[in-house]
C-alpha cells in the first residue's frame, strides 16, 4: 500500500520511503534518510541524514532524529542513527547521530521514548527499553534490553546500564549500573533486586535468590568489585544471569555504582 504523505510536508525526493507509511503536515525529512514500511510520522518531526529507521515506528511531534552530535570532536564526518521496529518516540525527543566517519548511534526494537528524553551520540539501546519524562542519555553509552529509567535520569558518558535494571527518578549517574538490579538516590545507590522485571524474564525464585547472593558480595562486602567476582565464582551456582553479572563486573572501565 502507498505510503500517505502530505504535500505541506517536506521530504526530500532523495529519501527512501517505505509502504504503508503516514507522514503528516510541517514533517521536515531530509536526503540521505531511509523509513520503513508502517512509519507514522506526526507532524513537526524532523528527521535528518544519517537516519535509518526501521518498520512500525511511531514519531511523534517536535521529535529530532539524527541531529548533529553535541560532541566537540564532530568535524561534519557522515555517520548514521540506527532505530529499529516497533519504537515509540514521544513529543520532543532528540536523538543524534553517531560523531566519526562509519559509527553509528543505535536503537534496537519496540522501545518506549517519553517526552523529552534525549540520546546522544553513539549510544547503543537494547530493546524494550523505557526512557522516562526528561530522561538524558550522554555520549556512548551502553544500555542493554529491558531497562526502565524513571523521569529525570541524567547518565553520564562512556556508561553501560546492564539489562532488566531500574533507574529511579532524579538519578544522576557516572558509573555501571549492573544487570538486574534498581539503583538511585543521591549519591546513586544499590537498591536491590529488580524482582518484577527478573519474573517478568522468566527467571525462577531459586535463581533469584542467587542473584542476590552476588549482589550482596559486590556491595556489602568489604572488598573491591573484581575480588567478589571471585567470591561469586566459589559460592553462587552457576547461570545464565550469573555469568551476564560476572561478565558486565569484569569489562567495567567506569567502575560500578556504590563502589
Amino acid at each position: 500500500m502507498a505510503s500517505e504523505i502530505s504535500p505541506r510536508a517536506e521530504v526530500s525526493p532523495k529519501a527512501k520511503i517505505g509502504d504503508n507509511c503516514k507522514i503528516f503536515p510541517f514533517v521536515y525529512i531530509e536526503d540521505d534518510v531511509v523509513i520503513g514500511d508502517g512509519c507514522i510520522i506526526f507532524p513537526f518531526v524532523s528527521i535528518l541524514n544519517g537516519t535509518r529507521m526501521g518498520k512500525k515506528n511511531k514519531v511523534h511531534q517536535g521529535a529530532v532524529l539524527g541531529a548533529l552530535p553535541q560532541d566537540f570532536n564532530f568535524r561534519g564526518e557522515k555517520s548514521e542513527l540506527v532505530i529499529g521496529d516497533n519504537n515509540i518516540i514521544r513529543e520532543n525527543v532528540v536523538i543524534n547521530r553517531a560523531t566519526h566517519s562509519g559509527c553509528q548511534t543505535v536503537i534496537g526494537n519496540d522501545n518506549f521514548l517519553m517526552e523529552g528524553s534525549h540520546i546522544s551520540h553513539d549510544t547503543k539501546v537494547g530493546n524494550s527499553c523505557v526512557f522516562g519524562y526528561g530522561t538524558k542519555i550522554a555520549g556512548d553509552c551502553e544500555i542493554g534490553n529491558g531497562v526502565i529509567y524513571s523521569s529525570s535520569v541524567i547518565e553520564n558518558a562512556g556508561t553501560r546500564v546492564g539489562e532488566g535494571a531500574m533507574i529511579q527518578a532524579g538519578t544522576t549517574f557516572s558509573k555501571d549500573v549492573p544487570p538486574y538490579i534498581i539503583a538511585g538516590g543521591t549519591p546513586v545507590e544499590y537498591g536491590g533486586v529488580n524482582v518484577t522485571m527478573c519474573k517478568a524474564y522468566g527467571i525462577s525464585d531459586k535463581v533469584l535468590k542467587h542473584i542476590a547472593n552476588a549482589y550482596r558480595l559486590v556491595f556489602n562486602g568489604k572488598t573491591d568489585v573484581q575480588d567478589a567476582r571471585r567470591q561469586i565464582r566459589e559460592q553462587v551456582p552457576e547461570s545464565e544471569e550469573i555469568t551476564k553479572i560476572m561478565d558486565f563486573i569484569k569489562h567495567t572501565t567506569q567502575g560500578i555504582i556504590g563502589k
